[in-house]
């Protein structure tokens, strides 16, 4: 399955420390050519972004009925598939100054703590209200029933910092949004908001039209 051109520009334009992302193009049977993405691994390995995103388990009926869940695991359970995700994710901001990774709860902590270590950066826990344990601001926002309330420690950003707000899907998303303006509250500055996984149907990108996204699977 070919990517949408909307993600192969982002992936294009990262870069890995001693290897990039580029096209290669495959010959097919019938001389024509499928172009597809690889990330250079050691020696002549490759590893695709078609390979991260069929790692994606469908999981029907699951929180709910009427819902496929999207499910991680099988990707985390890879090392050089999580590792070659966490590479992408860090090459997003290569030429960037970044200060802080803010993750959301509870997936985003998976990618976002690996993620700052491997940059050399802060890593920021935005939790559910009543969760954390010292000082906090927070930010609701609405639900299809009722509200949901998300929370940072008050010392979590200075202002001026420069913050990457990470989870692993965006849906429809209500819950980054919020997560953006908490930043804001503090003084500091939304980079980018970026994610594993979008669900490009729920149309999430409106709800964050005034802020950079990124994203590296498009389903």
């Amino acid at each position: 399955m070919l990517l949408p051109v909307a993600s192969e520009s982002r992936v294009l334009a990262a870069k890995t420390d001693g290897r990039r992302v580029r096209i290669r193009s495959d010959s097919t049977e019938s001389g024509l050519c499928r172009y597809r993405h690889f990330v250079k691994k050691k020696g002549d390995c490759f590893v695709s972004i078609e390979q991260l995103k069929a790692s994606i388990r469908d999981v029907p009926g699951f929180p709910k009925e009427g819902i496929i869940f999207k499910d991680i695991t099988p990707l985390l359970q890879h090392s050089e598939l999580l590792n070659e995700t966490l590479d992408l994710l860090a090459a997003l901001h290569k030429s960037e100054k970044i200060d802080h990774i803010a993750a959301i709860e509870s997936r985003g902590f998976i990618f976002g703590a690996a993620l700052a270590a491997k940059m050399g950066v802060s890593f920021v826990p935005i939790r559910k209200k009543g969760k954390l344990p010292y000082h906090t601001i927070e930010e609701s926002y609405s639900l299809e029933y009722g509200t949901a309330t998300i929370e940072v420690h008050e010392d979590a950003f200075k202002p001026g910092d420069k913050v990457v707000i990470l989870d692993d899907v965006i849906a429809t998303g209500g819950t980054a949004a919020a997560s953006a303006r908490l930043v804001e509250k503090l003084g500091a500055q939304v980079v980018s908001i970026d994610f594993l996984i979008e669900l490009g149907f729920l149309n999430g990108r409106e709800v964050l039209k005034d802020y950079k996204v990124n994203s590296l699977i498009l389903f």
